[in-house]
């Protein structure tokens, strides 16, 4: 048994024991008064009067009341431009020295949001917690002494002016700290690789020289490098390459619809690990192994807000109408969808991330990611979210034996009536039409509204299947290939119609 993984696997069973059980709803409110009280004197801090919020009794109404609810056009117009023109002390004290490029899943633009020295080390607090929370999983100790393969954009950043940008992944890899390097792998000249095809390629040529133990990334970007590998060295599983492998790290999408087809290349169960790193933050992280949800950061520089999740809340373009109700944590109840409001310590104020959620457990802040705020379709008032759309697509996937890793879908409207069009990611023998049957069927039994909508205004649904590797693809093209890369779920009009375009080029 190798001595360092003993010393390791120690370290965070006494950090562990040692650890006292945490309030979240006080780390929330430690977290409020610290980031208004840093930020008081910032241009975004005076204009909205920081220093006579912190005077407040009921801290979080006031500050509910006096700041806006904001998405990225409006904090990077009002706020955001002056700092990347060089202006200091804007919506956080000083400047950042990075920002991180997320062109999210709908915007045709790269986002560009400020990342701090703070957030930097926010994220590295929470990566430290995500590691010492592995005390409560069976692993051996040996597993400790072995290497971590961390799939995730280029760490070859790109200067912008003063500042340093790339996805957020390529941002925390290019800060590992020292002492973890000498378990990081790809390493830092893979890394660095941008071309997505060439790193993998590179990764396939030097696996059997590593001893890996836990791997991380997006499920759909590591299902395709295991893949890689696997090919390359004409074995049958990756554990023929890597017999230790032990964990998976999930991040960015749910792991569900990948797992089916993940566990397909391993020849043993492994340890699922959810966790939620976006581009503004380590938002949550799986803390124990009878849950697959995720305890929320509430103690490392963010901030949680949650509106209800409801159609009347909900801008035409996905933002939220101000005169919605924000709650703080003290006042959540569990399995109630809420759209995360954020604000944080790279000046992100009451901030539209853009992702809804549902606590399966209050006390303990622990959450599931249920879907996307632009990815709710509600044309004709079906009020379909994407964790009915994910739920279906599993009764599928049992129904007849097949996988369904990737699937997008729009409202259109042929021959004047609408229909919802699905494209499924499979490969399967099973007609378009007995799918669309099926999903329908249980679509309506989980769905109220859509039942309701589905004997009214809703004609129908079609359903075309595709091989998941065109939505990769599609990806590519849009130069979105590898990363933090999430696929489109729900499309508009205009997207979907290049998207089908796109498709046929492909067939």
């Amino acid at each position: 048994m190798a001595i360092l993984g003993t010393l390791i696997k120690s370290a965070i069973d006494l950090k562990d024991s040692l650890t006292s059980d945490a309030n979240p709803i006080e780390e929330q409110q430690n977290v409020l008064k610290n980031l208004l009280d840093t930020a008081k004197d910032t241009a975004f801090g005076k204009y909205y009067g920081f220093t006579q919020l912190l005077e407040e009794e009921d801290l979080n109404s006031a500050f509910a009341k006096a700041i806006p609810y904001h998405d990225y056009t409006q904090m990077n117009e009002k706020w955001w431009e002056r700092i990347k023109e060089g202006v200091e002390d804007i919506t956080w004290p000083g400047k950042p020295n990075y920002f991180a490029l997320s062109s999210g899943t709908t915007g045709k633009k790269s986002k560009r949001i400020p990342v701090t020295d703070d957030m930097v080390a926010a994220i590295r607090s929470t990566s430290l917690a995500q590691v010492s929370a592995l005390a409560h999983y069976d692993l051996p100790a040996d597993f400790f002494d072995k290497e971590v393969m961390a799939l995730g954009s280029s760490t070859d950043l790109s200067e912008h002016d003063e500042f340093l940008e790339g996805e957020i992944s390529g941002i925390t890899a290019s800060n590992i700290p020292f002492w973890f390097k000498g378990f990081y792998k790809p390493g830092e000249d893979i890394a660095k690789i941008d071309n997505w095809d060439e790193r993998v390629k590179t990764i396939a040529e030097r696996a059997k020289t590593w001893d890996i133990g836990a791997l991380s990334g997006i499920p759909s970007w590591m299902e395709l490098m295991l893949k890689e590998v696997i090919a390359y060295h004409k074995v049958d599983t990756i554990h023929d390459i890597w017999p230790n492998l032990e964990v998976f790290t999930s991040g960015g999408v749910a792991f569900q619809p990948y797992e089916k087809s993940f566990r397909q290349l391993l020849n043993r169960d492994i340890t699922i690990i959810d966790t939620y790193l976006a581009s503004e933050g380590f938002m949550a992280y799986q803390s124990r192994p009878e849950t697959t949800a995720m305890k929320l950061s509430t103690d490392a520089g963010i901030y949680f807000e949650f509106v209800p999740f409801k159609p009347e809340y909900i801008n035409d373009d996905g933002s939220l109408s101000q005169d919605a109700p924000a709650l703080s944590l003290k006042d959540v109840k569990k399995d109630v969808d809420y759209v995360l409001i954020i604000s944080t310590v790279s000046g992100t104020w009451r901030y539209l991330i853009g992702d809804t959620i549902a606590f399966t457990d209050v006390d303990r802040a622990e959450i599931k990611i249920t879907g996307r705020t632009k990815f709710f379709l509600n044309v004709v008032g079906s009020q379909l979210s994407v964790n009915k759309m994910e739920d279906a697509l599993r009764d599928l996937e049992k129904s007849f034996d097949i996988e369904i890793p990737e699937f997008t879908l729009s409202a259109k409207k042929i021959d004047g009536e609408f229909y919802h069009c699905w494209y499924l990611g499979t490969t399967t023998s099973v007609s378009e039409n007995e799918l669309a049957e099926a999903l329908d069927k249980s679509l309506k039994e989980a769905n109220k509204n859509y039942g309701v909508a589905r004997g009214k205004s809703l004609k129908g649904v079609k359903v075309t299947v595709i091989n998941p590797e065109v939505f990769h693809e599609w990806s590519g093209a849009n130069k979105k290939k590898g990363g933090q890369v999430k696929m489109e779920k729900v499309m508009g009009e205009e997207k979907f119609a290049e998207f089908e375009d796109f498709v046929k080029k492909q067939l």
